[in-house]
């Protein structure tokens, strides 16, 4: 995590110096650049400071140790479900609900409710019956 930290955390000057320059480029005619272009830095900031905490809490991983082998990052990754049919209905919700934004709001409201269930129905996939996993 140290890696992806100190890469987030590298990015914020850059985009924060580029707004500045573009507000002198622009002579701060244009607030959309001079604005936007910090406030991403800022988004940056604090995923890498997410990031940063987070390395501190758990161990190093063998992408942080600078002479790992690839062998050393072997085994499971984490748990995948590739049987489950709840993210293509997230995704249809999704669409139903950038459908709305086309064709009238109560499409969106639709798309919303369609959109909490498929999520609700996701994060509990592995929790029928009686605790199961």
């Amino acid at each position: 995590m140290k890696i992806e930290s100190r890469l987030f955390l590298w990015g914020t000057p850059l985009f924060v110096g580029a707004g500045i320059v573009y507000g002198f480029m622009t002579e701060w005619s244009e607030p959309v650049g001079y604005l936007g272009m910090p406030l991403v830095g800022g988004l940056v900031a604090m995923i890498g400071a997410y990031l940063a905490l987070t390395a501190r809490r758990i161990d190093a991983r063998p992408e942080d140790d600078p002479n790992g082998n690839i062998e050393d990052g072997a085994g499971d990754q984490g748990v995948y479900a590739p049987w489950s049919w709840w993210p293509l209905a997230i995704a249809g919700s999704a669409a139903i609900c950038f459908l709305g934004l086309a064709v009238g709001w109560w499409v969106l409201y639709i798309g919303f409710c369609l959109a909490i269930i498929a999520l609700v129905g996701w994060v509990f996939e592995y929790s029928r019956g009686i605790h199961s996993h």
